[in-house]
């Protein structure tokens, strides 16, 4: 158990009012008499502690009129300290440079606490990888410009490119949520000018403004069928069920997976079937596609003529 560690239990114990004997501090801490003496000596030195010796029952507790002592500032245990670094590297993997300015300040002061119990804070970096595939890069100006309108209920006036039909569209939007989905980052948002919700990704907004209009009062419900009925990005009602059948092999992965939260998964001898509520087939046909021969579509037929017709296409180029 390390300093931090100690310390924290050890004003525990100390909180209850009552002298606590030194043996019973020794068996709580694990730790010798020498030790448990100086941690004492220094949240006394170091941290203010108002800790009074009790010769009778040779223990310790705090000074009943110095009033509630906590211990100062942040103060967490060693695996607490690495939860928070390895946040702070999620944080910088999802979006680099988002929180450097609010986070910094926090950080150093984390990796100095750790230092104090002898541990290194690069072993959070050095050990735990996070490894991001296919992230689009954001303009921090432009994320910080989205998340402040979202947070304030204001308008945004943004420039969008989209890749579609690769146009550049002026437009009024009215910033509901944000959604960080396989490494990237997108707005969902009333659109005045398709009058209906919308979802943008955020490395195609070119530019964006917020507005002192409030955005639109909007119906959470809606929202939600919106962004949760249909599998993937391509948000919408569910308007049909794709039956995907696994070989084998491959249905020993597929089987442990959720492709979304409505989804039925059921084994069909040594394959696993599985069905998914769709919309607009775009991003669900890629997702099958990249499974090559270890998948079949089973229903429905369009579907299944679209991804046959894609693999097709697919095998001309290599002939």
């Amino acid at each position: 158990m390390n300093r931090a560690e100690r310390i924290y239990k050890l004003h525990r114990q100390l909180k209850s009012r009552r002298a606590v004997p030194l043996k019973k501090l020794m068996d709580v801490l694990q730790a010798s008499r020498a030790t448990v003496v100086r941690d004492i000596g220094y949240m006394r030195d170091f941290m203010g502690a108002p800790i009074h010796y009790d010769r009778k029952t040779n223990g310790y507790r705090y000074v009943e009129d110095e009033g509630e002592y906590e211990l100062p500032g942040l103060w967490f245990n060693q695996s607490e300290l690495y939860a928070l670094l390895a946040m702070e590297q999620l944080l910088e993997s999802v979006q680099p440079g988002l929180l450097a300015p609010s986070l910094g300040p926090l950080k150093t002061r984390i990796r100095k606490l750790l230092e104090q119990t002898s541990q290194h804070s690069d072993t959070i970096t050095s050990r735990v990888l996070l490894l991001p595939v296919a992230r689009r890069q954001v303009n921090d100006t432009i994320f910080g410009t989205v998340v402040g309108a979202l947070l304030n209920d204001r308008q945004l006036d943004i420039d969008y490119h989209g890749r579609e039909k690769g146009q550049r569209t002026r437009r009024r939007v009215h910033p509901a949520r944000l959604m960080h989905y396989r490494d990237n980052w997108y707005l969902a948002a009333w659109c005045e000018t398709a009058d209906g919700w919308r979802t943008f990704s955020l490395d195609r907004i070119r530019a964006a403004t917020e507005l002192e209009r409030a955005t639109r009062p909007f119906d959470e419900a809606a929202l939600k069928r919106y962004l949760g009925a249909a599998f993937g990005i391509f948000n919408g009602e569910a308007s049909d069920w794709a039956v995907l059948r696994f070989s084998p092999h491959m249905s020993r992965w597929v089987a442990d997976e959720q492709w979304h939260p409505d989804q039925i998964g059921q084994w069909q001898g040594e394959c696993y079937e599985l069905q998914i509520p769709y919309s607009d087939p775009r991003e669900l046909m890629m997702d099958i596609l990249k499974y090559g021969p270890d998948v079949e579509v089973v229903a429905p037929e369009d579907l299944r003529v679209l991804v046959a017709g894609r693999l097709e296409e697919a095998a001309l180029r290599y002939k």
